[in-house]
């Protein structure tokens, strides 16, 4: 073979060599493609179909890494960096992975700043390629509905015959004093007081009630904080006029939290309530909104009485009074800080306490922030 043979077999050689390559290497960039697309389908695709399926639902990719979630699943407190934080439920998604059914659990878990027992049920199901969709429901109030009912109902019964029996008694004796302008005067002031205390217990017992009713994740969204404090401070603008006392708040936009919206401003309304019935006429309440390391803390300082050690241990139980006799003035019912507490538990926060007689109290709601990298929003939901 002379050289020119040579050098054509080779030029042939390199020719199909760099065929049977580039084949192949088109052949690896279609499937890397491909996947590709196909992920990118998934996610597009559960961004409509986890708002469907259930309030608290995760579609996880094989590395067990959340690609969807919807915001009832972080206001559960499921994730962390995108990952599930609960070993009962990464064991579920794992069977559901070799499984060509819906596998169940029902289980307790530890979740929220204090970490808080949540009974759940939850069902895993393989979807295609190792990516597993996750569905969960909070069964806790059902859980408590039973422990709770009994006492309440004793509770409110024992405070309803106070304000009740008052305005039996008053009306007896407005009727006997008829003859007495000055007496019926004084009555009727004494009447109306009664029936305002009598409103304002109902009210808040309404509202307890619709808040332990109410499936936060279910109804969760997200919720901006600034807009929380300054509602809250705009509806105590009345009672702090009253008292001559200056309500200042720092509440920075762009603080978010998974939530209900209302449930969020009734609590921080309480707090801020409770700091005005509780400082001297002409004082200061301060409201503080700040973030940092996940967690959201919105702080309400006032300078008035002061709680003691003993009784800040009761202060969140429902109808307990720090100044009985300050709270039949004021119409206080001893049910806002037992809200507040709730709303703070069903946002997988805490409520904190720093407080001394004689120097004031602050209370200090805390909440995860949300992470919005991997909410379904209504962008999300529009194009899909």
């Amino acid at each position: 073979m002379n050289d020119f043979q040579s050098w054509l077999w080779l030029g042939i050689g390199f020719v199909l060599g760099a065929v049977i390559v580039g084949g192949t290497v088109l052949r690896v960039r279609k499937t890397v493609l491909d996947k590709f697309e196909q992920a990118q389908s998934l996610s597009d695709a559960s961004a409509e179909l986890l708002e469907v399926l259930a309030a608290a639902a995760v579609v996880v990719n094989p590395a067990n890494v959340a690609v969807r979630a919807t915001a009832g699943a972080l206001a559960l407190g499921l994730l962390r960096n995108r990952e599930l934080i609960h070993d009962e439920l990464v064991q579920l998604l794992d069977k559901a992975r070799v499984s060509n059914g819906i596998e169940a659990l029902d289980t307790e878990i530890k979740t929220g700043l204090r970490n808080d027992s949540v009974f759940v049920a939850a069902r895993a199901t393989n979807i295609g390629d190792g990516n597993v969709l996750l569905l969960v429901e909070d069964r806790t109030e059902a859980k408590r509905l039973d422990e709770t009912r009994r006492d309440f109902i004793a509770n409110i019964s024992h405070e309803l015959k106070t304000p009740i029996g008052a305005i039996s008694l008053l009306a007896e004796a407005i009727a006997g004093a008829s003859d007495d302008p000055e007496t019926v005067e004084k009555f009727t002031a004494n009447l109306s007081k009664e029936a305002k205390r009598l409103a304002n217990l109902v009210k808040d017992v309404i509202q307890l009630s619709r808040f332990q009713s109410a499936e936060i994740v279910t109804n969760a969204e997200l919720v901006d904080l600034s807009t929380v404090v300054s509602e809250a401070v705009e509806r105590n603008t009345f009672r702090a006029e009253r008292k001559n006392i200056k309500v200042n708040f720092r509440a920075p936009e762009g603080i978010e939290v998974i939530g209900d919206h209302e449930m969020l401003v009734v609590a921080v309304k309480n707090l801020i309530e409770n700091a005005i019935i509780y400082s001297d006429d002409g004082s200061t309440v301060g409201v503080g909104l700040r973030s940092g390391d996940g967690v959201a803390e919105i702080a309400v300082s006032d300078s008035g009485i002061g709680i003691t050690t003993e009784e800040q241990k009761r202060i969140f139980e429902r109808f307990y009074r720090v100044d009985p006799s300050r709270s039949r003035q004021t119409g206080g019912t001893g049910l806002g800080l037992s809200i507040v507490k709730h709303v703070a538990m069903g946002h997988k926060g805490e409520v904190q306490i720093f407080s001394k007689p004689g120097v004031g109290s602050t209370f200090t709601l805390r909440l995860p922030t949300a992470d919005t990298k991997i909410v379904v929003s209504e962008t999300d939901r529009t194009n899909a």
